[in-house]
């Protein structure tokens, strides 16, 4: 299964919050041996959404989204979804007395825009609400899916471990994706590839496990291995034969 990470929001683009949740994501998808192909960051306009959500779900089988389900004029992406699967938004009012409930128990007051919480795409099911007012979607459009997550980190994580992430178990393959790392130093990135060309030659047109090169400042040059496999034993045998060769 091929999933794509998309963050939504300006504050990403303009450098003034850093995109911890698409790097969060992509270890979870790996640790469960779900392949994440392609992360992409887009502002809060609306056309731009709908433009990526259609990009990502032309070559990936589920869309993780991040970001975009609050209260405020510019969290738009409930708007973006139920325009790319082309149906309405209903508004849910079980959903609104949660988050009424939720702002009781907070002693604060409830404003209508509030209520566009509440709000979901028709076809589209919800998750469940923990930490936060906004709840998460789930977004059928086929056989693909879309799961869209609130941006607060502590929400994203609670609504993908126990929301998200089951629901897509159920029709993802059981995997795992396993890497090991070597640390090299003395010699550059580009010598140690080339004493390594052959290998990654043979590594390449296998295909699993994949060979890669990392340079770093204070580590010196990583030479990563990462192994596909339906268990974990199976990909670390695949790690270990590979570094043996």
């Amino acid at each position: 299964m091929r999933c794509e990470i998309l963050a939504i929001g300006t504050e990403l683009l303009l450098g003034q919050v850093i995109d911890t949740n698409s790097a969060w994501l992509a270890e979870q998808l790996a640790l469960h041996g779900i392949d994440c192909h392609y992360q992409t960051r887009v502002d809060d306009t609306l056309p731009r959404i709908v433009d990526a959500l259609r990009i990502a779900l032309a070559r990936s089988d589920i869309v993780i989204t991040c970001g975009g389900l609050g209260p405020t004029q510019d969290d738009i992406t409930r708007e973006a979804i139920a325009q790319f699967m082309n149906v309405r938004l209903r508004r849910d009012a079980q959903i609104q007395m949660r988050i009424e409930a939720i702002f009781r128990a907070r002693n604060r007051p409830f404003s209508q825009n509030n209520a566009r919480q509440a709000d979901v795409p028709e076809g589209a099911t919800t998750m469940n609400m923990l930490t936060g007012t906004a709840p998460g979607l789930i977004c059928p459009i086929g056989k693909k899916r879309i799961y869209a997550l609130p941006g607060v980190p502590s929400e994203m994580r609670a609504m993908f471990t126990l929301d998200a992430l089951p629901d897509i178990q159920r029709f993802n393959e059981s995997a795992v994706i396993l890497s090991h790392t070597f640390y090299c130093w003395g010699q550059g990135e580009s010598a140690i590839s080339e004493r390594l060309a052959s290998r990654f030659i043979v590594l390449e047109q296998t295909g699993n496990p994949s060979l890669a090169f990392l340079a770093d400042e204070r580590l010196g040059v990583r030479v990563r291995l990462t192994a596909k496999a339906h268990e974990s034993a199976q990909a670390r045998c695949l790690l270990e034969q590979a570094a043996q060769g």
